[in-house]
């Protein structure tokens, strides 16, 4: 790299998943080049940190880009989306392609790369969502890993449009664990939640509040229970999505103790918000139907206490935006609102206040929650950490400069904003991806296309051996 490639963060505190430290930052190109007392090279762009936290880029491996659901799209494309990540310190996502295609997973990934590939902000990757198990499908995955997507998601919920059958989840555990691959599951009993969902309906309880009621804990409790059985049995790696409740995360720690090679997340609205949000009135109720659905207050500090130890090892967003025009079509019948919140901008800013200032994780706990722990799960291997040879995607946060949520702040595609009125203690100053400023106080400053596709050759089980294709 020639010397005017050369940036310099000086004078800020890296925050690393082991510790803090005053260091200064030298970016050479697109790598980290060093960590520590740094004199700027000639012709270095020099950024003064001076009371700021340098961070890891984020990685949100749980989004949801222009992706078709229930008749529409999710409001956020891979150009709006990713400029809303940069904002709020995520410099690599990874992204669901959903299989369509009843015998094949190819064109599916054709499908999404296209979306991706020249409107990305930052760097993606995608995870593959089976929802046709048969025969064709599964041989299909070795394709899949063999393009650089390692990971594949199965839905226990939503019956008649994604859910999987035990003996099709079974069989592509098989699949998965032969390939070194890593299966992920939407966690909730998807017979039981069409039988309460139906019952709601024909007793005209409509409301979007009825959507929380009809997913009680014990459904979601049970699948992950369930998934966890299948994978001790199979020997499969396994990550569960979305806890949202003790209950669930309960059945991930027994699992755990018993040696299963199961690890999960949870999301950040279901360590903020709760299900009192659905009674809100008209769309606004609607505004939060998620599934699985947001849970009564008292899971709150539970699952905390699980993210603080590991148990639950990554906080993402499950970012799946939906506007109030697509919101409203379920006003008055709850089964029809498209599922999803817009969170993706909000992650840092949050957990930040509500974990770090609220003394419930520390800031070396939320790198390693939301970056660290997430690259090395996924096989993101040059994302998650401040040091030489690393991607140089590095977050400058101002722990002291406080930014109001709202549309007005908001790069989100959608026309409200969930924390409307609150004020966030700390905010992300700039945002760099690959030496790249992406995000600089506000602006976005990058092109449609800056992000590149990461491939990812295997994941990292729990029991700690790299597991590779």
């Amino acid at each position: 790299m020639t010397e005017d490639h050369a940036t310099l963060l000086q004078g800020g505190r890296v925050v690393s998943a082991d510790g803090e430290y005053d260091a200064d930052v030298l970016i050479a190109g697109e790598q980290i080049a060093a960590v520590g007392s740094v004199a700027a090279p000639a012709g270095a762009t020099v950024i003064d940190a001076s009371g700021c936290l340098l961070l890891p880029g984020l990685v949100d491996n749980h989004t949801h880009l222009s992706m078709p659901f229930m008749g529409m799209w999710s409001s956020d494309d891979y150009d709006t989306g990713t400029q809303a990540a940069a904002a709020g310190g995520v410099t690599c996502l990874v992204d669901f392609a959903i299989q369509r295609e009843p015998d094949q997973l190819r064109s599916a990934l054709e499908d999404w790369q296209g979306r991706a590939a020249g409107a990305a902000h930052v760097d993606y990757g995608f995870h593959m969502a089976i929802t046709n198990a048969n025969e064709a499908t599964i041989d299909d995955m070795a394709a899949i890993v063999d393009a650089g997507v390692s990971s594949f998601k199965l839905f226990m919920a939503y019956k008649g449009e994604l859910m999987t059958r035990d003996d099709a989840m079974a069989a592509t555990m098989e699949r998965a664990r032969d390939l070194g691959a890593l299966t992920m599951v939407h966690a909730e009993n998807g017979d039981v939640v069409d039988l309460l969902v139906t019952r709601a309906l024909q007793a005209g309880n409509t409301a979007a509040i009825h959507h929380a009621l009809t997913r009680p804990e014990f459904v979601e409790a049970e699948a992950t229970s369930r998934a966890a059985r299948l994978a001790e049995y199979t020997g499969a790696s396994l990550f569960v999505v979305h806890v949202t409740c003790a209950a669930a995360a309960a059945e991930i720690q027994a699992a755990q103790q018993r040696g299963v090679d199961v690890s999960a997340e949870t999301c950040t609205q279901y360590l903020v918000n709760t299900i009192d949000d659905l009674r809100r009135p008209g769309v606004e109720g609607c505004r939060y139907i998620c599934s699985p659905p947001l849970r009564d207050a008292s899971n709150h500090e539970p699952l905390w206490d699980y993210v603080r130890r590991g148990i639950l090892e990554s906080v993402s967003t499950d970012h799946c935006p939906f506007r109030d025009e697509q919101k409203a079509r379920g006003v008055d019948d709850f089964s029809l609102v498209p599922n999803g919140l817009p969170a993706i901008q909000h992650r840092l800013a949050k957990l930040w206040d509500e974990g770090v200032v609220a003394g419930r994780i520390t800031p070396s706990e939320l790198v390693d929650r939301t970056s660290t722990t997430i690259a090395r799960r996924f096989g993101l291997t040059s994302k998650g950490a401040i040091a030489p040879g690393k991607d140089a995607d590095v977050v400058v946060f101002d722990p002291n400069a406080p930014r109001p949520y709202g549309v007005a702040t908001s790069l989100m595609n959608v026309d409200y904003d969930l924390y409307e009125g609150e004020t966030a203690s700390g905010s992300v100053r700039h945002t760099l991806s690959r030496g790249t400023m992406v995000y600089d106080r506000g602006e976005i400053l990058t092109a449609p296309g800056h992000g590149r596709f990461v491939a990812r050759t295997g994941t990292l089980g729990t029991r700690g051996a790299a597991v590779t294709a």
